[in-house]
């Protein structure tokens, strides 16, 4: 099974890119088979890992960033994949 880990997190106005800076720096205790790093307006950062395990695996996460980068805590979802058809 293939489980998604979704980590959004808003930036105090204008330090977008340094939330963006402090994601990439950021290394998982383990390997997702993908990860990818997205932004959007309104300072807006997405991190999506994934994984092959069970729904409930215990996997690592991205931590919460320093407080003075946010807005408000990070937002974190947990998606599994579903067959097509």
């Amino acid at each position: 099974m293939t489980v998604a880990l979704m980590w959004e997190a808003r930036a105090v106005p204008g330090r977008g890119g340094d939330l963006l800076t402090w994601t990439r720096t950021q290394n998982l205790p383990g390997t997702p088979l993908r990860r990818e790093t997205f932004r959007a307006p309104g300072d807006r950062v997405l991190i999506i890992t994934w994984w092959d395990a069970p729904y409930d695996a215990e996997l690592p996460e991205l931590p919460e960033p320093p407080g003075e980068l946010l807005t408000r805590p990070v937002h974190r979802w947990r998606f599994e994949s579903v067959a097509s058809g």
